[in-house]
């Protein structure tokens, strides 16, 4: 078997892995139960929304048109018609020369279309002063201003928060079509890896890639399966693979990549399926592999920790909103200035771990099978593959975590 295949760059790795995803089904479930699930279909306004013209303010319904001029010192004289109630609806229409008082949220009578605020107006008796002229439509929502009927409301593949949900129920919306919680089995391989609640002997270290990788899928919306620790042998690798494909959507192989000729990883995906890419131009990541066991798709990550997580950022992270039919793009990003050089090698794409303080950007410099940089870091700063790097003083854009 040779050492790599050819190394591809990190966008063509992405795509092959974004290829291998197929969404998954659906299912109808009630809408406080929606919360960060993925929509399946879109959703529209069933009437027009708010169906009333309702005002912002408590102020009084006006012609704006006889407030034209008004001041504090020569103010509109109005006649009150009447008051509105919440909840009960306008039940007249204003005239010529008459107002009316609304609260906020309130029905707005029709002949009305302006309200003007009640720091602006006075009540004397049964009529009021306006004492500053309203402009057409001011202080009010007219009936279809939210949402018209028949009108998407939130369309397929948004992966739904609060705003969206509120805006369902808004529309009626007491259950709502989303996409199943995709299903990804995570595999630790390695003689050297141990449970997390065992003192490491001697040349072993903890199972941390397992914990990182169920944590990464739970974070983007799906059901995680642990398939235990395997020793680097094949045939447990290969009935622990086999038995993942098959009851997953996904599957994340941790240490399962390499660039030496005790490659089990790529070994046993090619054996039960196809090795699609062994090697990416990325810095750390570079021996990861992608592939597939029947339909299902394999992602084999590094080892080291560090690594590991770069590649659930940039290639895992993508597939598995294939997954998922996620279109919502809620990657944090900011911008700031490189307080210190940051050298690259042309011809491969650099995820440098970096700090961020008051607008300025500081890398970590640390070896991939460190953990502390990780927990000291704020997010990765890309370096492109065309470019040799970046210096102090250059302004940067960083992922946040």
């Amino acid at each position: 078997m040779a050492r790599f295949l050819t190394v591809v760059p990190v966008d063509e790795a992405v795509r092959t892995a974004v290829g291998l995803a197929r969404p998954v089904g659906t299912e109808t479930i009630p809408l406080g139960e929606a919360d960060g699930r993925v929509l399946a279909v879109d959703v529209r306004a069933d009437a027009d929304l708010p169906g009333f013209a309702r005002s912002t303010v408590d102020g009084y319904a006006v012609r704006a048109a006889e407030t034209v001029g008004a001041s504090e010192t020569l103010p509109s004289l109005l006649r009150l018609k009447g008051r509105v109630a919440m909840g009960a609806g306008a039940g007249f229409a204003l005239g010529p020369g008459e107002c009316a008082y609304v609260p906020t949220g309130g029905e707005v009578p029709r002949g009305a279309d302006a309200v003007v605020m009640v720091e602006y107006a006075e009540l004397l008796g049964d009529e009021v002063l306006i004492g500053r002229p309203a402009a057409v439509g001011e202080n009010q929502v007219l009936p279809d201003e939210d949402f018209a009927a028949g009108e998407v409301v939130v369309r397929a593949g948004r992966r739904l928060s609060p705003q969206e949900i509120g805006a369902l129920a808004a529309v009626g919306q007491a259950e709502v079509d989303v996409r199943r919680r995709p299903v990804v089995g995570v595999i630790s391989t390695g003689n050297e890896v141990v449970p997390v609640e065992t003192a490491p002997g001697r040349s072993e270290v903890r199972d941390v890639n397992s914990y990182l990788c169920r944590a990464f899928a739970a974070e983007r919306g799906c059901e995680t399966r642990f398939y235990g620790i395997v020793r680097d042998e094949a045939g447990p690798l290969r009935e622990a693979l086999e038995r993942a494909a098959a009851e997953c959507d996904a599957v994340l192989v941790s240490g399962g990549s390499s660039k030496d000729d005790r490659d089990m990883g790529a070994r046993t995906i090619g054996e039960l399926g196809e090795v699609l890419v062994h090697g990416i131009a990325l810095v750390p990541g570079k021996p990861t592999i992608i592939g597939q066991v029947g339909p299902t798709p394999v992602i084999g990550l590094p080892g080291h920790p560090a690594s590991a997580f770069v590649v659930l950022l940039v290639v895992a992270g993508p597939l598995l909103a294939g997954l998922s039919g996620d279109k919502t793009d809620r990657v944090r990003r900011t911008r700031g200035r490189l307080v210190e050089n940051v050298p690259s090698a042309r011809g491969r794409e650099d995820y440098v771990r970096v700090t961020v303080s008051a607008g300025e950007v500081r890398p970590i410099f640390s070896k991939s099978g460190l953990l502390n940089s990780l927990v000291r870091a704020d997010g990765l700063l890309r370096v492109p593959a065309g470019r040799e790097g970046y210096e102090t003083g250059d302004e940067v854009e960083v992922v946040l975590f």
